[in-house]
């Protein structure tokens, strides 16, 4: 993985400081209503009602900070709290009628200061700048995923195949079997590794990685969540189990798809991997590949 230059991390730090100064992030008066940016947000996001788990999960906060702020809402007469309905360890949140008021009013002003932002700029200039604030919610979403190594055995990877198995019958023409999915031992310790991207939490992607005989190995299932599609996560998730490639002693990896995949297929071109012919008995197989991953063990 390449280091992050001082020049990155500079520019990404001055439009952090120029941004939460320009939307008002240090003023408790948010968009000129009585309260801080951390409470609007919440009542933002409490919507049609939700647990204050997951909503500590989505923002990213402390629980103690998060049940603070819920409080002092409560205590404003805009937020109601109270058992959820299908599980008593849980704490829902729900917007009073004063609670919707006022997030109706705080989105009516964020559009005015939006619109005030954007009233000065021409069409194309404006064009511009939502095309790059797509383009950075997009990169910050994909750096903001964790990819971590699990057993194979696990929940998250055996839900992450179990989601893989019924996107790809969904696609295939003759259905698929989930009886051809990796088993767990041939993904783990040192037969191999298995990958499961988070984002807050949740496994939205995996990947398998497998040794088909000594020096080489055989990566599959490589899946995103379609939530999390076109943000660049199945390369990370390529890239990642090329990198366990190395790490265990693999100089050449293998892997197939089907012929109506053929997003995956260009991606694997893509990143460097050459068709190759038939080298297994997958019925599902159209186009196989292979490619030598860098790194010490590749020759």
């Amino acid at each position: 993985m390449e280091p992050v230059s001082t020049e990155h991390v500079t520019a990404l730090r001055r439009f952090n400081r120029y941004f939460t100064r320009r939307i008002g992030v240090l003023d408790d008066h948010y968009l000129g209503q009585d309260r801080p940016l951390g409470q609007a947000r919440l009542l933002y996001e409490i919507g049609d009602g939700a647990p204050l788990r997951e909503l500590r999960v989505r923002l990213g906060l402390d629980a103690g900070y998060l049940s603070r702020m819920a409080r002092a809402l409560e205590a404003q007469g805009l937020v109601r709290m109270s058992v959820h309905p299908e599980d008593s360890r849980l704490r829902l949140a729900e917007l009073t009628p004063a609670g919707r008021v006022e997030v109706g009013e705080q989105n009516r002003r964020a559009d005015d200061f939006a619109e005030r932002l954007l009233r000065d700029l021409s069409e194309d200039q404006r064009g511009e700048l939502t095309a790059a604030l797509g383009t950075a919610r997009r990169l910050l979403r994909l750096a903001a995923i964790a990819i971590e190594r699990v057993d194979g055995a696990s929940p998250d990877a055996r839900a992450c195949l179990d989601a893989y198995a019924a996107d790809i019958d969904a696609r295939f023409p003759e259905g698929f079997d989930p009886a051809a999915l990796v088993r767990p031992e041939e993904v783990s310790g040192d037969a191999g590794a298995f990958l499961v991207a988070y984002e807050e939490s949740r496994p939205v992607g995996c990947g398998a990685l497998r040794t088909l005989e000594p020096g080489v190995g055989e990566i599959r299932h490589v899946w995103v969540h379609p939530d999390a599609r076109r943000l660049g996560l199945a390369r990370r998730l390529l890239d990642g189990l090329e990198r366990q490639a190395v790490a265990h002693g693999l100089a050449l990896v293998r892997l197939d798809t089907h012929a109506v995949l053929t997003e995956a297929q260009a991606m694997y071109r893509a990143c460097g991997y050459t068709e190759i012919p038939r080298y297994d008995d997958n019925v599902y197989a159209a186009h196989w590949f292979e490619k030598r991953p860098a790194g010490p063990t590749a020759r």
